[in-house]
């Protein structure tokens, strides 16, 4: 019973309603004339292209930054990485590999002024990173126009400058990851192990960055900037490098997105994509000060997991397409329900 109860108050109850109300909707399937096996492919697809993303919030929550709403910033190098590499018109997985090597410098540079900002606004951190993902996003809208590339396959037809909103990446580097070594169980059912496996390796990477030298001094920040201080830490190159850290690997991120999305988006597309990551991590039991990778998993796979279920399940109970309606309000509700977390903590 002791066991019981360490469980429910380490997991916390809300966070066991939703495994269960999860779990339930998997249960549900076969009866409401869905397969579960297709439920189940796509769970794991949406755990896959999202979780590089979640995982791009651990180095600035550990370092002591906060919740990175400024994600977009990361993603816009990404995006750059991307509409280059298409540009260059490298295909296959070196095209993918290309754009995620030329989205590197991008974030480098995106990173650095971005975390020399936050060290001016300490205390105020995610309240300013907000209004760099919007900003960001707003300046790249014109930007986009006025770049000049010159690939058909991306410019508007009609002017003949200028990127279109939406880019198909078909032709390039679509699906390279998940038809990596697919494992297909049945006609319904395919695990995309290349997609986990790149995860894998991002965790990988992420984990052995915080067994590092830095990695420890960039933790001991976060859990107490005053000791770091004493112990002769610069408190703020390690922010820095933190910030840099989480846009380097929210652009990679955005590259696994659209291989499996099968779409660059432009423009607006960036906007709000900080919102879902940050609930994500926050589900999965992290806080503004201590996140892990565990959290990563778990929260990707919880928020993921019912905004995939939610709609198809729902729709076929009531027998009407209201998919997307149900997938804004769930979506929102659950980042509401994580950015009361913050608030908890906070107090």
């Amino acid at each position: 019973m002791n066991k019981i109860n360490n469980f429910i108050e380490k997991a916390g109850w809300p966070r066991i309603i939703i495994a269960l109300f999860l779990l339930s909707f998997f249960i549900a399937t076969p009866f409401v004339g869905l397969r579960l096996d297709t439920s189940i492919s796509d769970t794991l697809i949406r755990f896959g292209m999202n979780s590089v993303l979640v995982l791009a919030m651990v180095p600035m929550i550990q370092s002591g930054c906060g919740l990175n709403f400024g994600l977009p910033l990361g993603i816009i190098a990404g995006l750059l990485g991307a509409v280059i590499s298409i540009e260059i018109g490298i295909t296959g997985f070196a095209g993918f590999i290309m754009a995620i090597i030329i989205s590197i410098p991008f974030a480098l540079i995106f990173g650095i002024g971005y975390g020399i900002l936050l060290n001016r606004v300490k205390g105020d951190e995610m309240t300013v990173s907000v209004y760099v993902g919007f900003s960001s996003v707003a300046f790249m809208s014109m930007m986009w126009l006025l770049l000049p590339f010159k690939s058909p396959d991306m410019i508007w037809a009609y002017g003949g400058e200028g990127l279109r909103t939406t880019i198909s990446v078909e032709k390039y580097w679509y699906h390279v990851l998940n038809d990596f070594l697919p494992i297909k169980i049945n006609d319904y059912i395919t695990i995309p192990t290349g997609l986990i496996l790149f995860f894998i390796l991002m965790c990988l990477i992420v984990w052995m960055f915080f067994k590092t030298k830095t990695g420890t001094a960039m933790s001991a920040v976060g859990s107490n900037p005053d000791y770091a201080r004493a112990s002769g830490i610069n408190i703020n190159k390690m922010r820095i490098i933190s910030v840099v850290f989480s846009t380097i690997l929210g652009g990679i991120g955005i590259i696994v997105y659209e291989q499996t999305f099968g779409f660059i988006q432009l423009y607006q597309g960036p906007f709000y994509m900080a919102f879902p990551a940050v609930a994500a991590i926050l589900l999965g039991g992290a806080s503004i000060h201590k996140a892990t990778i565990t959290h990563v998993i778990i929260g990707t796979i919880l928020f993921q997991g019912i905004l995939t279920m939610t709609p198809s399940v729902i729709n076929n109970i009531i027998q009407t397409d209201m998919s997307e309606t149900i997938r804004i309000i769930v979506s929102n509700g659950m980042i509401l329900y994580a950015l009361t977390r913050v608030k908890k903590v906070n107090s």
